[in-house]
Order: structure tokens, then C-alpha cells, then sequence
């Protein structure tokens, strides 16, 4: 693994890590890695497909593989999936090689931002609000655990989070040094 600090971003889908984390980077003058769009590169194939070809596990499995390729980059800003986090190996591995910034939001403004968005194939169900209601109980706690910064993401415009992050990773980077 690399050494340097990556900026990873982990919070549930619609939150803004692919959104805000390439606004970052850029701000930053870094890479950025957006984890989903490497894995369905990788596969040649949607996120949805490859659930449908190989269920979660197997997507779990091309996220591991990804993140740990991603982590063994230069620094860089890295937007994982919302679920990469339940993986303890994941965890692990984000914490020796990052800085991990929890972009949290409501459920509503979350259901909003994704409403439409047929690339989730955890919510093709009858009740999405339902699906990110457990989704949100059991990642919660984890993304808490996990997070050196906790951003909501849902009442402010784009150029002032990215800021805000900036800020505070600039900070923490500070109080290493």
C-alpha cells in the first residue's frame, strides 16, 4: 500500500461522495477514484448487472478488490459505495491509509436525490424508503465508528462543503504534522 493520507469518503448513496468527492479532489489537486464506476469498468457491466449476474457478494467481492487497488495509489479522493464499509478488511484498510470523511444525510433528502436512479439495484423493491431505512440502521453506527469528519450534506450547496472539507482535512493534516 502507498503511503500518504487518501481522502475517503463513505456515507449511504445519494449523499454526495461521487458528486462532491471529484469537486474535492480537484480543489486539492488530487486523483479521484470513484469506486463504483472502477468496479463496472473493471466488469465491463453496470453495478445492477453484475448484482444480477452475481449477486451482492460477488459485487462485495469486486469492491474489495477495488478499494484495496484504489488505497494503493497516490493519495487520492476516494468515493467508496455506500456499502463498503461492511467489510471489516474494508474498514481496515481504510483506516491505515486514510483520512475518512462520513458525507451523511436524511433519508428524504437521500430518497430525493435518488429518486429515478435505476443504478441501485438495493432499492428495486416495492418500498425504496423502506430499503433506506434499514440500510441507514444497519450502516449507520458503522459509518460513525469509522469517520474522522462527519459532513451533512443535505442544507448546503456543493462549493461550501467541498470548502468545508478542504478545511477540515487540511486541519487534520495540520495536527499530524
Amino acid at each position: 500500500m502507498q503511503h500518504g493520507r487518501h481522502i475517503v469518503l463513505i456515507g449511504p448513496m445519494g449523499s454526495g461522495k461521487s458528486t462532491l468527492g471529484s469537486a474535492l479532489a480537484a480543489c486539492l489537486q488530487r486523483p479521484f477514484i470513484d469506486l463504483d464506476a472502477r468496479i463496472a469498468a473493471a466488469a465491463g457491466r453496470s453495478i445492477p448487472a453484475i448484482f444480477n449476474n452475481e449477486g451482492e457478494s460477488g459485487f462485495r467481492d469486486r469492491e474489495s478488490r477495488a478499494l484495496l487497488e484504489a488505497l494503493d495509489t497516490p493519495p487520492s479522493v476516494i468515493a467508496t459505495g455506500g456499502g463498503a464499509v461492511m467489510r471489516e478488511a474494508n474498514r481496515s484498510a481504510m483506516r491505515c491509509a486514510g483520512w475518512i470523511a462520513w458525507l451523511d444525510v436524511t433519508p428524504d433528502v437521500q430518497l430525493a436525490r435518488i429518486a429515478g436512479d435505476d443504478n441501485r439495484p438495493l432499492l428495486d423493491r416495492d418500498d425504496p424508503a423502506q430499503a433506506l431505512a434499514e440500510l441507514q440502521a444497519l450502516r449507520e453506527p458503522i459509518y460513525r465508528a469509522l469517520a474522522d469528519f462527519r459532513l451533512d450534506t443535505g442544507v448546503q450547496d456543493p462549493a461550501r462543503l467541498v470548502e468545508l472539507l478542504a478545511t477540515a482535512f487540511r486541519q487534520h493534516e495540520e495536527s499530524r504534522a
